[in-house]
């Protein structure tokens, strides 16, 4: 088949790869000039493991294509997906001017019978809005879909050749067919549901992931103060095959482009059909001032941060990416600048950006090349991320002799008795820290 894809960020450029890797002609459509002769040559302007080499393998072949040209990718194409971004609002409602301008711009281009499929994650009720908007642009017989992703950053390529299913949202048969046969070579289930119900797995999926998260600190608190191990806690939960011993991560919140941005829509959309007191308002509250209440609680314990020199390892929001939104560390850098602390970051990938409000205080953060330099000297030292180079880091070495040095675990990734052992005090989530 003949795909166009709409949009070259990361859901788009995976999705792009991947559909090229299995034989079909892909074109990806991007108004940005500079991503797409990047994206010709085979660069990604981001980092995703995995990617590049299969970005690489389609270009080589002539099954994958990039342009700014939508007379180029559209008129000869089966199925176009649109798979731009969806940023929310400060009220937590979606912006979706990128879908509605790549609707409008595909509709006069496209060829008798061809599918369009909304990737991009969108509230359900906005659906009917966007075939409207084609329709109103075009004569010709279109049929409209959606497909969400469940991509994970870090992981997207492994996810997208191996995903744990295809949800397709059509009530066209035909459509439906025509979608299995893309997608059969995945060899997973294959659930066939309404366009709305397609986009509201999507929503489900991510903010039940979320909520694992929130329930797993409120429950870290509570361990904090009754001397109990949250990872104790956690093992025993496991073994109920109900829970399940997967996807908890006492922390300091979720992060990143999907959980923070879904959670936000998904309780816009409950207040605006007006369900009160619904769940994911609260989860976007408790989330928000995560940060904030794990950083007094440190603060207490290494009694203040004015005058410390703090050592933040992990700057993105998880391992494998360098995608820096919602991160931790873009929440806790500042708070330890203006609590008069000095800061270095480190990461194997990403990197922090001072803000403009933190522009007179750019002396108190330095960016590093390494651990070791990182944490020399330092008053505390703060494992945000679980890289694999930093939770592998032998940091025995690097304990300064001549002070009294904290190791605060915020992913709970180390042995507190080795840590103790290397003459650093020891602080976790959710556990006994005396």
């Amino acid at each position: 088949m003949t795909i166009a894809i709409i949009g070259t960020g990361f859901v788009g450029v995976t999705t792009a790869a991947v559909y090229a890797e299995h034989g079909h002609t892909v074109y990806g459509v991007d108004i940005d000039e500079r991503k797409v002769e990047s994206l010709k040559t085979g660069v990604v302007p981001f980092f995703e493991p995995g990617l590049e080499d299969l970005l690489k393998k389609g270009v080589e072949a002539g099954n994958l294509h990039f342009t700014t040209s939508y007379t180029v990718a559209v008129p000869t194409a089966d199925i176009i997906m649109v798979a731009v971004g969806t940023p929310s609002q400060v009220d937590g409602a979606i912006n979706d001017a990128y879908v509605i301008a790549a609707c409008e711009s595909v509709a006069p281009l496209l060829k008798t019978g061809a599918i369009v499929i909304i990737k991009s994650t969108v509230p359900p009720n906005l659906i009917p809005k966007f075939e409207q908007i084609i329709r109103a642009k075009t004569q010709t017989e279109f049929y409209l879909a959606t497909m969400p992703e469940f991509l994970k950053e870090g992981t997207a390529v492994e996810d997208t050749l191996h995903p744990d299913r295809v949800v397709i949202g059509t009530t066209n048969p035909g459509v439906a067919d025509k979608l299995k046969e893309l997608n059969q070579v995945f060899n997973v289930p294959m659930l066939v549901v309404s366009p709305q119900s397609a986009q509201m797995i999507k929503y489900a999926s991510n903010s039940y992931l979320a909520q694992r998260i929130t329930f797993i600190n409120q429950i870290a608190n509570v361990c904090e103060k009754v001397g109990a191990d949250i990872q104790e806690v956690i093992k025993g939960i496991g073994f109920d095959h109900r829970i399940g011993d997967h996807y908890w991560y006492p922390g300091l919140g979720y992060g990143g482009s999907c959980f923070p941005k879904d959670v936000r829509e998904l309780a816009h959309m409950a207040d605006s059909l007006e369900i009160n007191d619904n769940l994911f308002s609260w989860m976007r509250t408790a989330n928000a001032h995560r940060v904030d209440e794990v950083l007094r609680e440190f603060s207490s314990q290494v009694d203040g941060w004015d005058g410390k020199t703090v050592a933040i390892l992990g700057l993105a929001f998880k391992p494998q990416t360098d995608d820096t939104r919602d991160a931790p560390a873009q929440f806790i850098i500042p708070q330890l600048i203006r609590a008069g602390a000095t800061v270095r970051g480190y990461d194997p990938k990403a990197r922090f950006m001072m803000t403009a409000d933190l522009s007179t205080s750019a002396d108190r953060y330095t960016p590093t090349s390494s651990i070791a330099e990182a944490v020399k000297n330092a008053d505390v030292i703060m494992s945000v991320i679980e890289w694999p180079e930093i939770i592998n880091f032998d940091f025995g070495p690097h304990k300064a002799q001549d002070k009294q040095q904290w190791f605060i675990d915020i992913r709970n990734q180390f042995d507190p008795a080795r840590v103790r052992g290397w003459g650093y005090k020891y602080s976790g989530i959710g556990r006994n820290n005396v």
